[in-house]
């Protein structure tokens, strides 16, 4: 199950406006602060999100250009701090199916996968190019995670390689439960065996 509780959307390939956020370092305490994580369901992080730094009429997302956007190009590190699975809850709930950026936290980066996120490491100065072009405007990208290639209408095209279990979950649209519920047939044999 994905972060609003419902199966999650299968990931082949997305096309979407990108919105760039050109900070390194993003930790997941920026991304949904602490005074969200008191309830226990799993929804209602999306108005969270990036909380403080909203605040600021100038942060990047607050730009009528990030509106509605699906893709978040960003800086290297991102998803560090903490290890907060709200905060891929959070990117999910406000519409961002991938994430590019050169480099990401270990955890966060499996979270991602684990949530029906994309995460897209590419070089810095890909990404740097993808960042230019989305601050300048309404910008599409294609993410395509069957070829592994991230590309534009402006001859932008770039490889990416992925986590082979991480893949398989987005491709099927699996959590780690129900990828576990695909082995039930041999599970069952296992323990009619050992009956």
């Amino acid at each position: 199950m994905c972060a609003d509780g419902d199966a999650m959307t299968p990931f082949v390939r997305h096309r979407g406006k990108a919105a760039a956020l050109p900070r390194r370092d993003v930790d997941t305490d920026q991304i949904i602060p602490k005074q969200f994580l008191k309830g226990v369901e799993r929804t209602g992080f999306g108005e969270g999100l990036f909380f403080d730094w909203r605040a600021d009429p100038n942060f990047e997302l607050n730009r009528p250009e990030a509106r509605g956007a699906t893709i978040l190009v960003t800086g290297p590190n991102f998803g560090c701090g903490s290890s907060r699975e709200h905060a891929v809850w959070a990117l999910a709930q406000s519409g961002f199916r991938a994430i590019i950026a050169p480099s990401f936290a270990d955890i966060f980066l499996a979270n991602c996968y684990r949530n029906g996120v994309l995460p897209v490491q590419l070089s810095p100065l890909d990404v740097d190019t993808l960042i230019q072009r989305a601050a300048g405007g309404s910008y599409e990208i294609a993410v395509d995670l069957e070829q592994c290639v991230v590309s534009d209408d402006h001859g932008f095209s770039a490889r990416f390689t992925a986590d082979p279990y991480g893949r398989e979950l987005l491709l099927k649209g699996l959590d780690e439960i129900g990828r576990t519920l695909l082995e039930e047939p041999s599970i069952a044999a296992y323990e009619r065996s050992r009956a």
